[in-house]
């Protein structure tokens, strides 16, 4: 697992994942043309509009998931 800290809100926080996530997370950034912080801001803003809201390390496994699926 690697940790990295990240603003989201205005607030600090930590998301501890593996680094084939850290790596797939920064593959689809590139491909969107938008920072590593920005997208994961994007996956927190949607994660919150579940009810209830799934945890951001789990909203960013599914959201990496779900995107590697598209591109097949």
């Amino acid at each position: 697992m690697i940790k990295k800290s990240i603003t989201l809100k205005g607030h600090r926080t930590s998301i501890a994942l593996e680094a084939e996530f850290w790596d797939a997370l920064e593959i689809i950034a590139d491909q969107k043309r938008c920072s590593l912080p920005a997208l994961i801001n994007q996956i927190d803003r949607n994660r919150l509009k579940i009810d209830p809201a799934p945890g951001l390390a789990s909203a960013i496994r599914v959201y990496i998931l779900r995107n590697s699926t598209q591109r097949d």
